[in-house]
Parts: C-alpha cells; sequence; structure tokens
C-alpha cells in the first residue's frame, strides 16, 4: 500500500492550475498548467534565482479565476533551489518539492543504492515519456549530462545510462590536454565528412559520442525488450539527435509533464 499523501499536499495538488518548475544543474524550465494544457513554459540560467521568481509571480498572474497555483518543484541541484524557493516564498507563492514534500509515483526496477540516488529528472522525465507514449521507450534528455533510460511496457522504469554531455565534454578535452583550446559547440554539419581543423574535430568527435551512444544504448535496451521502443528525446541540446533519424519525439516540456502527470498521480492514490 502507498504512503498516505499529506492533506496539504492534496488541498495544493488538487488546484486545476499548477506551476511547474524543474531545476536542473545549468538550466531550468517553469510551466504553467491548465488542467492538462501546458499554456506556456520558458526557460532560464539556473543561478538566476530572481529570473526564476519573477517568471513564476508572473505565470500566477496568468492563472484562472481566484486560484493561486502552487509551484511544483523538481530539482538535481538542491543548494540552487533552496534560495529559488527562498524568493518564491518572498514573493508569497506556495512551494512543493519531490522528495522533501511528497515521492515521485514512478515504479522501478532499480537495486537500493539506485532508489536512493537516482535523480528526480530522470524519473519525472520518464514518467511524462510513458505517459505521452503510452508503450515501453527509450528516453533520452541531453543536458549537462546525457541521460539514456528505459521505460518498459507496464510503465516501470528499469534504470539505463548517463554520459557526460556537450559542454562537459569539451572542457575535459581542454582542461586535460596541453593543446586543444576551449570552444563553443555548434551541430557540425552533416556534409562534411572530416573535421578539416582542431574546433571542427573536437565537435564533429563529441557529436559522435552522444548520437552514437544513444544508438547503442538504444539497440541494446531493445535487446533486452525483444522490440524496438519508441524513443524519446528531451533536453537543451536535443537538436544534436534531428539528424540521426532514430528519435520519434522531441518534447522540450517531458520533464513538466513527468510533474504534471506525477500530482496527478499522487491525487489518484489518495482517492483510492
Amino acid at each position: 500500500m502507498a504512503d498516505p499523501i499529506p492533506d496539504s499536499v492534496v488541498d495544493l495538488t488538487r488546484s486545476e492550475q499548477l506551476i511547474a518548475l524543474a531545476i536542473g544543474n545549468s538550466r531550468s524550465r517553469l510551466g504553467l498548467f491548465v488542467g492538462a494544457e501546458l499554456s506556456e513554459s520558458s526557460v532560464h540560467a539556473t543561478r538566476d534565482a530572481d529570473g526564476i521568481s519573477e517568471a513564476c509571480v508572473a505565470l500566477a498572474d496568468k492563472a484562472e479565476g481566484d486560484d493561486n497555483p502552487p509551484v511544483v518543484v523538481s530539482t538535481v541541484s538542491p543548494a540552487a533551489t533552496d534560495e529559488i524557493e527562498r524568493k518564491l516564498g518572498e514573493a508569497g507563492l506556495r512551494v512543493l518539492r519531490f522528495g522533501r514534500d511528497m515521492p515521485i509515483p514512478m515504479m522501478h526496477a532499480l537495486d537500493g543504492e539506485g532508489a536512493k540516488t537516482v535523480g528526480q529528472d530522470r524519473l519525472l522525465c520518464a514518467l511524462g515519456a510513458f505517459e505521452t507514449v503510452r508503450q515501453a521507450c527509450v528516453v533520452v534528455d541531453v543536458g549537462t549530462a546525457v541521460t539514456v533510460d528505459f521505460v518498459d511496457g507496464e510503465g516501470v522504469f528499469q534504470g539505463g545510462a548517463i554520459a557526460p554531455g556537450v559542454n562537459m565534454m569539451l572542457a575535459v578535452l581542454k582542461d586535460r590536454t596541453a593543446a586543444l583550446p576551449m570552444i563553443d559547440y555548434g551541430t557540425p554539419d552533416d556534409s562534411v565528412m572530416f573535421g578539416k581543423n582542431t574546433p571542427a574535430a573536437m565537435r564533429l568527435g563529441v557529436t559522435a559520442m552522444i548520437r552514437g551512444s544513444v544508438r547503442y544504448l538504444a539497440e541494446r535496451y531493445a535487446d533486452f525488450y525483444e522490440a524496438y521502443p519508441r524513443i524519446v528525446a528531451t533536453g537543451g541540446d536535443m537538436g544534436i539527435l534531428e539528424a540521426e533519424g532514430i528519435v520519434e519525439s522531441f518534447v522540450p516540456d517531458l520533464q513538466l509533464i513527468g510533474i504534471r502527470h506525477a500530482c496527478r498521480r499522487l491525487l489518484d492514490v489518495d482517492d483510492e
């Protein structure tokens, strides 16, 4: 039997409207849900606590009727989140945080350590993907890190893989070598087969690492599942996969969608 959800959580999340806020390592995304519809969303630097708070206040002002929607928060950066929550409180907004105030209602097959340490972003993206496609799926999040996870046909999060993201790989190349420069990333022209200079070669290498790892892991998961699952991608750098042709769905707001479905599932549990 699931643990009961506190009455305060039920009262807040029974609102037909909510502001979903997904706080990442580098970027944070937020949006206003009116019922099942995401009316608008935006992206902000995680370090910009004032900007995030102001954006949430602006969304609250757009809420329909007299409803004061709660801000439902997922995070992989607790320290940054504490500051953002303080700003939201000063602005008079009500805040709920996954992990502290309520669990993420996602079945999983992780081991004991995995269950304690799995990122909220991974679980919520997996939940959002499964609720979107309603079938087994590979969930790819291309951000500061790249995660490639698998959800089976019963909606169980099986786990997956974590790899460095674009900027992390470029930073390591610069920091761990004597001659390689720090460069900005840009998707290589697929019609150009070879990197003709050092920055171009670095960009091509990073692109190949991410595209290749996603393809390898998708095939690995398909072997386990004995069928080829649908691939859903999200994250600030998900565009790196567009030319690869293996991703069926690109969903920028996937984690926000997961937050909304998590709230719905929690209420369903409480109602049973």
